[in-house]
């Protein structure tokens, strides 16, 4: 009888252990269930439905957390708990699983937007007063209607043209008309051509990054005083500026 007792004592003890781990197990499922939801939320910020490789991208899918509960709730006996905590075990680990899978798909997603905004013209290239705009224009030295493929920045002599995008100079020239010029690749088809300049102080093949000085504002080639003459570039073929930068 003693020894009987003793088991019932010890009995009554693993399933209070039990009882506990299975109420860990619910709320690590509750848990789960936030980040359900928080994964919801960073698809739609990221805009990307399916992945490159075609499969549906997917939010971490399980059990309904209540319903864990309640089979926890109902199991009696220390067999029956050890059952249902295992089948819970296995859901998340299975939700485990597939978080891990979306979450590195969405840090890659991530990462290629980093690289696209850090890679896009924004800022303005040299402080000034805009003093022509992109599109037609009377020509200061013909008097005639002309297109114009950039915009017209006025500013001192040497003052620091930089970066508005993490680039890769791609030439660095000389122009009857342009003067000296500096062309920079952003890559997706961007690029930005800056020109009558004094000194350019990158050269072809150098990595630059957004805010970096790569040249000096002069008036070589065909202009009328110091000025920064600013183009970009979608496809090869000319936009306007002012459409990346942003106030």
């Amino acid at each position: 009888m003693p020894r009987f007792a003793r088991l019932e004592k010890d009995n009554e003890l693993q399933k209070q252990q039990l009882v506990y781990l299975a109420q860990r197990i619910d709320e690590t499922t509750q848990k789960m269930c936030e980040l359900r939801e928080l994964d919801r939320k960073l698809k739609e910020m990221t805009n990307f439905e399916t992945r490159e490789d075609g499969q549906e991208f997917q939010g971490v899918g399980g059990s309904d957390p209540t319903v864990i509960k309640s089979q926890l709730s109902a199991a009696k006996t220390p067999k029956e708990l050890v059952r249902s905590m295992h089948r819970s075990l296995d859901e998340l680990d299975s939700e485990i699983t597939l978080c891990e899978e979306n979450k590195a798909y969405l840090h890659k997603v991530l990462k290629n937007q980093e690289v696209i905004v850090a890679s896009t013209p924004s800022i303005w290239p040299t402080k000034g007063w805009l003093s022509s705009r992109f599109g037609y224009r009377i020509s200061p030295f013909t008097g005639k209607r002309e297109f114009h493929r950039g915009i017209d920045i006025s500013t001192r002599m040497g003052a620091p043209v930089i970066a508005p995008a993490d680039g890769l100079v791609s030439r660095v020239y000389w122009d009857r008309g342009y003067g000296k010029v500096l062309c920079v690749n952003h890559g997706s088809g961007v690029m930005t051509k800056y020109a009558h300049l004094k000194k350019a102080l990158v050269r072809k093949g150098q990595y630059v990054e957004r805010g970096e000085k790569i040249a000096l504002v002069g008036k070589t080639g065909r202009t009328t005083g110091p000025h920064l003459h600013y183009e970009v570039h979608l496809n090869k073929v000319p936009v306007n500026p002012l459409r990346y930068i942003l106030n």
